[in-house]
């Protein structure tokens, strides 16, 4: 059973919660697109959750900026920036990966939990956690150019074009939760979990701050996620351009000198190109992770992502996370039944959400966007899914629905196992800044190491 510090903050949790839907929903006239929203809309909610301011520095080993990614909305991202970008492996690290020790027992996590061990991070066969990073495989090349690119203070300077080839990272989009009406990207709790991915997956996190309901309703927070996509592969196309065009001007692009720095701008001027982005971001290995309702946008994105096949050059999605994943349906499974009243978020509060997050007239549990499993949905077929690992919760009540959708990804050969952690509840992973729980930790790794087989480059996959 989940801990007594777990359930009294999942009882303060739930009562905020249900006053702040029960709010809105009895006054959409004051929030709804062509009220005081607007179709610029909010992306966070500063008097009901703390923020984390963005720090360039790399005190805890990953730097953080926020952009503004579209002059008409709200959209934006925070940029999190592991120092591994800059970092030299040393000779450990260039002639063998991660150091095991041969007499440990190690027992593997395999889907639905079914080791007895599962919740204790010490036997998972994560070897992330127990070997010191220094040891740790470096599975992407780098410049000796970089080492330079911190100032005195420690701040990064950005995308240097002196440099004759910068360490480049794979870009992960991650999704946060919140029932699409509330949650932000750079809120504590979603800052210091993406800290966390950034570092174990060694990967640049675009923490996707998405319009909220019910400002906003439904299709703008997935029209969102596939906007931020589509300024991932611009904001690539844009980095090229340094390349190409080198100290000349070409024509609708604007080139301008600043400390040494290229810097490009489209021919509108509404997007420059991204610093940190243009110098370690590797788009053609782009992995989804999304986060309860995040989970919802990131399956919805990856869908485009196959519809619009080389359109969306050179962004290639490789694979997706989805974290007890935000579906629901008309037809109760037999989790809703039992679980109805779970922790932090009951079934009735996300019936509440969906109200607000739907339109009225497309108001369904069987919404698309609800049940990934409801016929005539659209879309691509299954098979064409990219690999997608589904982590679920033992105290959770929408797990079933989850685990359903993997089971029809593995029936037309999707790489889908499922994760699911015991005496956990929704929530346990990005929530661990309060909820210190040893699951949180071990989910991490997990997602790591399944993460690096499809991010790792040829003749340097990761080893376990």
């Amino acid at each position: 059973m989940p801990s007594i510090g777990v359930k009294l903050y999942s009882v303060f949790f739930k009562f905020m919660l249900k006053h702040r839907l029960q709010s809105r929903l009895q006054a959409p006239e004051n929030d709804a697109v062509g009220g005081t929203g607007g179709t610029f809309g909010v992306t966070s909610r500063p008097a009901e959750e703390t923020a984390a301011a963005a720090n360039p520095l790399f005190t805890d080993g990953v730097a953080t900026k926020d952009v503004h990614i579209d002059p008409v909305t709200s959209v934006s991202v925070r940029v999190f920036l592991p120092e591994t970008c800059l970092n030299f492996p040393d000779s450990k690290s260039k002639s063998g990966g991660p150091l095991l020790d041969q007499n440990r027992s190690l027992t593997r996590r395999y889907s639905h939990g079914s080791s007895d061990n599962s919740v204790v991070s010490d036997s998972n066969a994560v070897i992330v956690k127990n070997v010191d990073s220094s040891l740790r495989r470096s599975s992407y090349g780098f410049s000796v150019d970089d080492a330079n690119l911190k100032s005195e203070n420690g701040t990064y300077r950005g995308y240097n074009p002196a440099g004759r080839g910068s360490r480049r990272l794979p870009v992960m989009l991650q999704f946060h939760g919140g029932g699409f009406v509330s949650g932000s990207n750079d809120s504590v709790a979603n800052d210091f979990f993406c800290r966390r991915i950034a570092r174990l997956c060694d990967v640049i996190v675009l923490a996707v701050g998405y319009r909220l309901a019910p400002e906003n309703k439904y299709p703008s927070a997935f029209e969102d996620g596939l906007k931020v996509l589509h300024w991932l592969a611009k904001q690539a196309n844009l980095a090229e351009c340094t390349k190409s065009l080198g100290s000349s001007k070409g024509a609708g692009v604007d080139l301008r000198r600043s400390e040494g720095n290229w810097h490009v701008a489209d021919a509108f001027g509404a997007s420059m190109v991204e610093p940190w982005l243009a110098a370690h971001g590797d788009p053609s290995r782009c992995v989804l992770l999304g986060v309860s309702c995040g989970a919802n946008i990131a399956d919805y994105v990856a869908r485009k992502a196959i519809e619009a096949g080389r359109l969306m050059d050179p962004v290639k999605v490789v694979a997706q996370v989805l974290m007890y994943p935000f579906f629901i349906g008309s037809v109760p499974t037999h989790s809703e039944i039992k679980l109805s009243n779970s922790y932090f978020y009951d079934k009735a509060m996300c019936v509440l959400a969906w109200k607000l997050f739907l339109p009225d007239e497309e108001f369904s549990l069987d919404h698309p966007a609800a049940n990934p499993l409801v016929t005539g949905r659209g879309g691509p077929p299954l098979k064409r899914m990219p690999p997608t690992l589904t982590v679920v919760a033992e105290h959770d009540w929408m797990r079933d629905r989850a685990i359903a959708y993997s089971e029809e990804l593995r029936k037309v050969n999707v790489d889908a196992p499922v994760l699911e952690y015991k005496d956990a509840v929704h929530e346990f992973a990005t929530l661990d800044m309060l909820l210190k729980t040893p699951q949180a930790q071990a989910c991490a790794e997990d997602i790591a190491i399944w993460v690096k087989k499809f991010i790792s480059l040829r003749g340097h996959e990761f080893s376990y």
